[in-house]
């Protein structure tokens, strides 16, 4: 059936529901899922040229797949991104990136408050082929600039943290790793490009967990890598192929729904989390609040230039507690005494979830690797979702109220 191209310069709410790839004959408005292992060719010589990259065609959904090429181009035109390739988890993207860019002796420099296993996947299992890493300060130009080494070949951060909501200046990590020859990767997955878009501000790759916010409703396991459209087809795609870290059709498809109502669901969280936020500043129980949309965060200033003028939906803070095991005790108490929030360690639901860090999302870090990168255990993290704001301050009030 004839189709229409999209026009150019469309605004990202326009993008976020109409990007995608043709209909098919029977003219679905809703993108089609396509459930299928493998896709039948018309002859010998279509298939071999399919098979070889001289011709486009879909082949088979290890690397082909009309709903995961929906998500990617959705996704992709969503960062200002040439091309997306998605992956079976969001780790599985970082994996990805690894094996595309990286071989043994080469160096990366890494954010030492990264979420707790990509540190464990670079420090740990990518040493053991020979890559080192140096993990550095997250806010520190001068830390980050002073780690290159003449094989460095990545820089990697994430802004803002997970989940101290620290937040990295993404150009001037830029100019560093471009001036050494190297690249710079930026995990999008706390602002998602509702807010903030690394492409724009000089990254190469912006990595996704798709399980977070664009699902948005914890409902599958995501990941993609966004970039030019030689780093995805010439260096991501041949490594997927023969290492099959494939995102399926299905939750691919699930997170392009998802897509379509990203913008309003960011904007709705990110007003209830700073609310949030300025009365956990208030409380008496409360000795600190990580939120990059209070004036009192340190990157303040930053954040709001980067991030759309909004701090993103998560919170983080400090209930009081002189010794660690004090803390944790207090910690603990504050959580389990709600009974609305979702004690889970997932985040970018509707659904808002409570969590102690230093026991869940960087429990396998070494006390010195969490120590290092501020996980404390007074810590609670709470990614605030779409419930009415007072019912979510009678929650944590339950806990804090009684500590």
């Amino acid at each position: 059936m004839s189709q229409h191209p999209l026009p150019d310069h469309l605004h990202l709410d326009t993008l976020a529901v109409r990007e995608a790839v043709d209909k098919s004959q029977y003219g679905e408005n809703s993108e089609a899922l396509y459930l299928t292992s493998s896709f039948t060719q018309p002859d010998c010589e279509t298939a071999a040229r399919r098979f070889s990259g001289e011709q486009d065609g879909y082949i088979y959904s290890r690397f082909t797949n009309p709903t995961t090429d929906s998500m990617e181009r959705r996704l992709a035109a969503l960062e200002g991104a040439e091309a997306c390739i998605g992956t079976a988890s969001g780790m599985a993207a970082v994996l990805l990136l690894c094996m595309g860019l990286l071989k043994s002796g080469d160096h990366v420099v890494c954010s030492r408050s990264v979420f707790g296993s990509t540190m464990k996947l670079l420090g740990s299992e990518f040493g053991k082929f020979g890559v080192t890493t140096s993990f550095v300060s997250q806010t520190d130009l001068v830390e980050w600039k002073n780690a290159i080494t003449p094989n460095t070949k990545l820089l990697f951060a994430e802004t803002p943290t997970n989940p101290l909501t620290e937040v990295c200046d993404i150009r001037a990590l830029a100019d560093i790793a471009h001036a050494a020859g190297a690249l710079l990767a930026v995990d999008n997955c706390f602002c998602t490009p509702a807010l903030q878009r690394p492409i724009d501000l000089g990254a190469d790759i912006v990595v996704h967990s798709g399980t977070k916010y664009l699902d948005g409703q914890g409902r599958v396991i995501a990941g993609a890598l966004c970039g030019s459209h030689e780093l995805i087809t010439k260096t991501f795609i041949p490594v997927m192929r023969s290492a099959g870290m494939s995102l399926s059709p299905f939750n691919a498809w699930v997170v392009l729904k998802g897509l379509e109502t990203l913008g309003i669901r960011m904007e709705a969280q990110c007003q209830r989390a700073l609310e949030m936020a300025k009365w956990l500043e208030a409380h008496p129980k409360v000795a600190r609040v990580y939120y990059p949309g209070l004036p009192s965060h340190p990157q303040h200033e930053l954040a709001m230039k980067q991030q759309s003028g909004k701090g993103g939906a998560v919170v983080a803070f400090d209930v009081h507690g002189s010794t660690s095991a004090e803390g944790r005790k207090n910690a603990f108490h504050v959580i389990d005494s709600t009974r609305l929030m979702s004690v889970t360690a997932n985040l970018g639901d509707v659904k808002t979830i409570i969590t102690q860090p230093a026991s869940t999302s960087h429990g396998r870090l070494t006390e010195e690797q969490r120590l290092a990168a501020g996980i404390q255990q007074h810590l609670i993290r709470v990614a605030v979702g779409l419930e009415h704001l007072d019912d979510l301050k009678a929650d944590l009030s339950r806990g804090l109220d009684t500590l």
